[in-house]
């Protein structure tokens, strides 16, 4: 045990009361007193977290919100982001976005937001990886197609709820992950219309925004759909000229107007260029005729499928079997959560495995 824990004598002086200096701390202890000396006093300190639902032993190098950052990235919902659909559905090309690749740059600005304004960089960055785990395979033509198959049965689809239920119920067989409440709250309350209870929940709040329409132009523009001429001057000359310039600026607007206060905000002037330039990004790009070309056919693939499974329950992954047949689930979630947890690829070929016909051989 000896390499885990530190002797501080005149470590951190002002940090501990004279008589803890010779007590051997854990490498956790030593990281939430520096918290406690470095960061502002907005921001969410490990050592006072909520809690997890079930309590555990704290770990002796980790902080909590380290852990849940460590296990978000070692789920297996967080590697099947890598094959979901970010806005251009199974393009040709290496370079567009997809889920988890928009997953990474929302936690790369989120951190380096948090780390200007002295919040819990940890905190920031487990809430950001995790923000999309619920995410339908082919983006949110899923969520809809989802969302339709479910019209009359009094659910509905959202893939912040799905996110949610996928961390505090799908993963580790129906363990889930035991996250803390803060993390929870971040990944619930990313939405436009959610109200995050921390900073670092609200930093990702805002650079979930600031990533998609940004990175989002970039792939459009690789894909020829736009052009960098054919944005909005009107927003632009607010928001910058090119991708680079824009994420710049909109970074440092969030820095420059939230610094040592008690939310994180951005200018009303930028604020209102980078709503407007997300409307003419649906206008132009989340609706184009071309780029949602395959959309119908993926809702009533999806819807398809949905009405198959809901019919076939056997059909489902063992342990959603034995939530709907004891009664802890219904059936119409269930299937959902096995839609929603399926990548673009596994959905097609699933989908050819219930519907296709296979040529005979012996």
């Amino acid at each position: 045990m000896f390499d885990l824990c530190y002797t501080l004598f005149n470590y951190i002086p002002s940090a501990v009361p004279e008589k803890k200096k010779v007590i051997g701390l854990t490498i956790r202890e030593r990281d939430e007193i520096r918290e406690k000396q470095i960061l502002s006093p907005y921001a969410a300190f490990s050592a006072e977290s909520r809690g997890r639902e079930r309590t555990e032993e704290p770990c002796e190098i980790r902080t909590c919100y380290q852990r849940d950052r460590d296990r978000i990235i070692h789920c297996k919902s967080f590697r099947r982001m890598k094959h979901k659909t970010q806005v251009f559905l199974a393009p040709f090309g290496d370079h567009y976005r997809t889920r988890l690749t928009h997953t990474l740059e929302v936690a790369q600005t989120a951190r380096t937001i948090a780390r200007a304004l002295m919040l819990n960089e940890d905190l920031t960055e487990a809430i950001a990886l995790g923000h999309d785990l619920g995410h339908t395979p082919f983006g949110h033509s899923g969520e809809y197609a989802l969302n339709r198959a479910l019209e009359g049965s009094g659910y509905e689809f959202y893939h912040y709820r799905q996110s949610i239920r996928v961390v505090e119920c799908l993963e580790k067989d129906g363990k889930g992950l035991n996250l803390t409440w803060e993390v929870k709250d971040g990944i619930r309350n990313h939405g436009t219309d959610g109200h995050p209870q921390t900073l670092e929940g609200r930093i990702v709040q805002l650079c979930d925004k600031v990533a998609y329409i940004n990175h989002d132009i970039d792939d459009a523009i690789r894909g020829k759909v736009l052009k960098e001429q054919s944005l909005p001057s009107e927003y632009t000359d607010i928001l910058g000229h090119s991708v680079r310039e824009r994420l710049d600026r909109m970074i440092k607007d969030i820095i420059k107007n939230s610094m040592g206060r008690e939310w994180v905000f951005q200018s009303q002037e930028m604020e209102w260029a980078m709503r407007g330039l997300r409307s003419f990004m649906f206008e132009r790009v989340y609706n184009d005729p071309v780029v949602k070309a395959e959309d119908k056919k993926i809702e009533d693939m999806l819807i398809q499928m949905y009405r198959y499974l809901y019919d076939h329950v056997e059909l489902l992954p063992k342990e959603s079997i034995e939530m709907v047949l004891g009664g802890s689930v219904p059936r119409e979630i269930a299937v959902c959560d096995y839609i929603a947890g399926m990548t673009d690829q596994f959905a097609i070929a699933k989908y050819e495995e219930l519907f296709v016909p296979k040529f005979w051989s012996r």
